[in-house]
């Protein structure tokens, strides 16, 4: 069973950060980060908490889809930057749009959330008869746990939402979904960390870097590393599963994370460029919201149109990663 994309919708911080913005508090220049990343601009949440930009760019998706909020069955969120540790986003989300009738819960496979948070709303369709609709949202706020005193990692995030109405559908849909948990330490943020005063007799170290509470570490050579491979990968299993080449794809959607990575990958996979769909220069890394955020872009655009194949790649911190490929 695969699905029907029936609304999509996007909300991005009015805040926006321009590479010649970060001169004023670190080292580096325009061309920098340009040259490197790919990124000219980010958008910034100012005031914007996650669960407002969920539910803003939830209220367009299903307004798009034509559906009654009170019609859906199921909401997940995917974030990891909650504005709580409970309640979740999508119970707020939940109640903010009015999907009265739906189960909600959130997925954190950070920058492969969607991926997850799509494959997963479409079993829940396939397995409950009498569910009609799913929304599942993308929504970020990265730069409330980035180290702006680290000049690699703190020029590459931005924050948004995107989401998405799905119903069940007779078109193609194939997926793959994976983790590589030893790589986990590579890029993490800590949440919570036992007290310096209290004394303890074992030894609870996880082996993760003692970076500030909450501020996001990441091993950027590892991390390129894995992603360069994870993307081909992905793709590769899939082709399996299906028998499709990756001469009838027509858009590669990849999670828009530096554009050296997708250029190595494509390269890897034997893909020509022209067939990825690059939204990073103004938008940069918005985590899981980054694949759907270019997917909205992309239909606004008349890119992507109805019957054609597309494969959305993730990959992120976890070490998670996976892709679907579905029939728009």
């Amino acid at each position: 069973m695969g699905i029907n994309i029936l609304g999509l919708g996007k909300y991005v911080p009015e805040q926006v950060l321009t590479n010649d913005d970060f001169k004023r508090f670190i080292d580096t220049d325009d061309e920098w980060i340009r040259t490197r990343t790919g990124i000219c601009e980010r958008h910034m949440a100012g005031w914007e908490p996650t669960w407002y930009m969920g539910k803003e760019a939830s209220l367009v998706a299903i307004k798009k889809a034509g559906i009654s909020p009170e019609d859906i069955g199921l909401v997940i969120s995917c974030t990891a930057t909650s504005d709580f540790h409970t309640p979740s986003m999508a119970s707020v989300i939940q109640h903010e749009t009015g999907a009265v009738n739906a189960c909600a819960f959130d997925i954190n496979a950070a920058c492969t959330g969607f991926i997850y948070g799509l494959d997963t709303a479409r079993r829940f369709l396939e397995t409950d008869e009498s569910m009609k609709y799913a929304l599942v949202v993308a929504n970020e706020s990265l730069s409330r746990f980035v180290d702006f005193k680290d000049r690699a990692s703190c020029i590459l995030f931005g924050d948004g939402a995107c989401a998405c109405v799905i119903e069940k559908s007779d078109k193609l849909f194939a997926s793959h979904l994976a983790s590589d948990g030893s790589g986990a330490g590579y890029l993490c943020a800590r949440a919570l960390d036992v007290a310096p005063e209290v004394k303890i007799d074992k030894d609870f170290d996880d082996g993760f870097t003692k970076n500030p509470l909450h501020k996001l570490y990441q091993n950027g050579k590892e991390v390129y590393k894995f992603a360069v491979n994870a993307l081909p990968e992905s793709f590769e299993r899939i082709s399996e599963k299906t028998g499709l080449t990756k001469d009838e794809i027509d858009w590669f959607i990849p999670h828009q994370a530096n554009i050296r990575i997708i250029e190595t990958a494509s390269k890897k996979l034997g893909v020509l460029m022209d067939k990825f769909i690059v939204t990073i220069d103004h938008y940069g890394n918005t985590s899981s919201a980054s694949i759907p955020l270019a997917l909205e872009e992309s239909v606004e655009k008349g890119i992507i149109k109805r019957g054609q194949k597309i494969a959305l790649i993730g990959f992120g911190a976890g070490l998670t990663y996976g892709g679907i490929v579905l029939e728009y």
